[in-house]
C-alpha cells in the first residue's frame, strides 16, 4: 500500500442488529465510508459488543478505552486491506490545541487500554513520513498502540516507519498478555516494542528501504520486558523479510526505558524463516552501552533462512531444545488461550 493514497473519513454511524447467534447478548455497530470508526467505539456501552468496518480508507485517531472491553473491532471482508484506518501523527508533531508534541505513544493511529481486545481482518497504518517532515526530531509515529491483558490481532497488516507497534501494559508491575497471528507488520526502526508479553505467530515482519547512507538501518524488536517477568516477546513459526540490501537490517535491540531502568528484555525468535536482509554475522545490537544486548535475555531455536546462519555463535545465542519446551504460546499465554477460537 503506497502511502499518502487514503481518503478521507466523515462522521455518520450505522446501528445494526444483535447477532443471533448469541439471542441478542452481542450488539453491532457498522462503519461504512463516510461513518467514523471513533464515533463506533463511542456508541459501546457495554462488554462483548463488535464494530464491523465496511471496505473504505477512515482517515482518523481511534482510541478504545479500559472500559470497553471484550469489544471486536473487525473487517467486513476478510482481505484486510479492504479497510483502512491511518493517521499521520508523529512523537514530534505539535499539538494544534496547546503546547508540546504528541510523543510517542500519543502518535499512535490506533490505540486500546480495554481487556479482550479483538481486532482482526483490517489494515491499522501510520502514513508520516520524514521526508515530509525534516523539521521534526521525534520521528516515532505508531500505527498501533495496546496495553490491554488478552488483546488478540488476527490477519491485521500494521504499517508504519518507526515505532509502527507498540506493545505495552497497563502498569509497570502487570504482565500484560498479546497475541498475534497471521498478522502482516512492517517498519525500518524498532518496529515492534514495548513491555507486553506478545506471542507473534505465523506472522510476517518486513524492513522497509530506508534511504540512509549507515548501517544498520534499523531493527526489527527492541522489547522493554519488566525483570520480574519470565516472558516477553516470542515469535514462533514466522518470517522476517526486507526491502533493503542484505545485512542491512538487526533482529533487535534491548530497550531499557528511562521511566524504568531495571527492565531486562526479553526476546525469543523460534522456528521462523530469517531472510537475507538481517545481517547474521551481528544480529543484535545495543540501543545505550550502558545496557549491552549480551546481558539481555535474547534467544534464538531451530531458525532457517540466510539471515539465521550462525557464523558468529557468540552473536547468535541459542536455546538448548529443553529450554526452547517452554517458550511457546500456552506458556507465554496461560490459562487465556485465544489460538483455540475458531
Amino acid at each position: 500500500m503506497r502511502r499518502r493514497t487514503f481518503m478521507a473519513a466523515g462522521a455518520r454511524l450505522a446501528l445494526a442488529a444483535a447477532a443471533p447467534a448469541h439471542a441478542g447478548t452481542r450488539r453491532v455497530l457498522h462503519v461504512r465510508p463516510g461513518d467514523s470508526v471513533q464515533a463506533a467505539v463511542d456508541a459501546v456501552t457495554g462488554p462483548g459488543w463488535t464494530i464491523v468496518v465496511h471496505p473504505g480508507t477512515y482517515r482518523e485517531v481511534v482510541s478504545v478505552p479500559a472500559d470497553k472491553a471484550e469489544l471486536t473491532v473487525r473487517g467486513a471482508s476478510r482481505d484486510p486491506r479492504a479497510a483502512v484506518i491511518v493517521y499521520d501523527h508523529a512523537n514530534g508533531t505539535p499539538k494544534p490545541d496547546g503546547p508540546g508534541t504528541y510523543g510517542t505513544a500519543g502518535s499512535a493511529t490506533f490505540t486500546s487500554a480495554a481487556p479482550g481486545l479483538t481486532v482482526r481482518d483490517l489494515t491499522l497504518a501510520n502514513d508520516w513520513l520524514r521526508a515530509d517532515h525534516p523539521d521534526i526530531t521525534g520521528t516515532q509515529a505508531v500505527a498501533a498502540y495496546t496495553y490491554g491483558d488478552r488483546t488478540h490481532f488476527e490477519n491485521v497488516r500494521l504499517l508504519a516507519h518507526q515505532d509502527t507497534l507498540f506493545v505495552e501494559t497497563a502498569a509497570l508491575a502487570s504482565f500484560d498478555r498479546q497475541y498475534f497471528r497471521r498478522c502482516y507488520i512492517e517498519g525500518d526502526v524498532d518496529f515492534v516494542f514495548g513491555r507486553a508479553t506478545a506471542v507473534f505467530e505465523e506472522c510476517h515482519f518486513h524492513t522497509l528501504q530506508r534511504d540512509v547512507d549507515f548501517t544498520p538501518k534499523g531493527m526489527v524488536f527492541a522489547p522493554s520486558t519488566a525483570r520480574a517477568n519470565p516472558y516477553g516477546i516470542l515469535a514462533l513459526r514466522s518470517r522476517i523479510t526486507s526491502g533493503a540490501e542484505d545485512g542491512a537490517y538487526r533482529l533487535a535491540r534491548p530497550w531499557v526505558p528511562s521511566y524504568e531502568t531495571t527492565a531486562w528484555p526479553s526476546l525469543v525468535v523460534r522456528n521462523s524463516w530469517i531472510g537475507p536482509g538481517i545481517d547474521p554475522v551481528a544480529p543484535y545490537t545495543n540501543m545505550r552501552e550502558a545496557y549491552p544486548w549480551q546481558t539481555m535475555r535474547f534467544r534464538e531455536y531451530a531458525n532457517c533462512g540466510p539471515g539465521a546462519v550462525i557464523s558468529a555463535p557468540e552473536n547468535r545465542p541459542q536455546l538448548t531444545a529443553a529450554e526452547a519446551a517452554a517458550h511457546n504460546r500456552r506458556t507465554y499465554l496461560g490459562d487465556w488461550r485465544p489460538y483455540e477460537r475458531r
